[in-house]
């Protein structure tokens, strides 16, 4: 899924769509967030984040005042309408890296084949790891054949009980060395199969 296309003439943008995706997530709570804070929270630049607001005020789904950054009813519709939810979950050291982000991708685990794909996703934006966890024939697993009903029993029932996960719904875990990292990661593989 693209959020904004990249120019097609002059400099090549320094962020990507999933740095777009975080930009209205953190907006999305309702509280207004300065352009300096918003930048560092999203892990680039000011000249990036800079683009990003001016894009997304074009777009109407942010309104800018001197109070700060928020996102608009319009922004709040759009982001809704991305079958994405960041989820809280734990997973110890099943996933790589010092920092990790969980979402869940609802309706989409038909588009998961190895989990490869996502995992290259998360990589090539400077991840440690990517995570892919779907249900396949009532079984929790990550592709193509780790069963975490056999190999991690409370992480499985935690999946199925607190995020009430079904067999059309995708986990992706990102891992990094800084949280900016592990959430790109997460939200690019993401993006990569809606």
């Amino acid at each position: 899924m693209k959020i904004i296309d990249e120019p097609r003439y002059g400099p090549m943008f320094r962020f990507s769509d999933a740095n777009v995706y975080w930009t209205l997530h953190l907006l999305s709570d309702g509280r207004r967030i300065g352009r300096k804070r918003l930048s560092d929270m999203v892990g680039i630049g000011e000249g990036s984040m800079r683009r990003i607001i001016d894009t997304l005020r074009e777009m109407e789904l942010i309104s800018i005042k001197q109070t700060g950054i928020s996102i608009t009813e319009k922004g709040i519709r759009y982001l809704e309408s991305i079958p994405i939810r960041v989820i809280d979950l734990d997973v110890g050291d099943s996933v790589a890296g010092e920092e990790t982000q969980s979402l869940m991708v609802l309706g989409v685990s038909d588009k998961v084949h190895n989990g490869m794909q996502q995992r290259d996703a998360g990589i090539k934006v400077g991840a440690t790891s990517c995570t892919t966890f779907v249900i396949r024939d009532g079984i929790l697993m990550v592709p193509p054949d780790w069963n975490v009903d056999i190999e991690k029993p409370e992480l499985a029932r935690k999946i199925r009980d607190e995020l009430g996960m079904s067999e059309k719904d995708t986990i992706i875990i990102g891992g990094g060395d800084t949280k900016a990292l592990a959430v790109e990661a997460a939200v690019a593989a993401a993006l990569e199969i809606i």
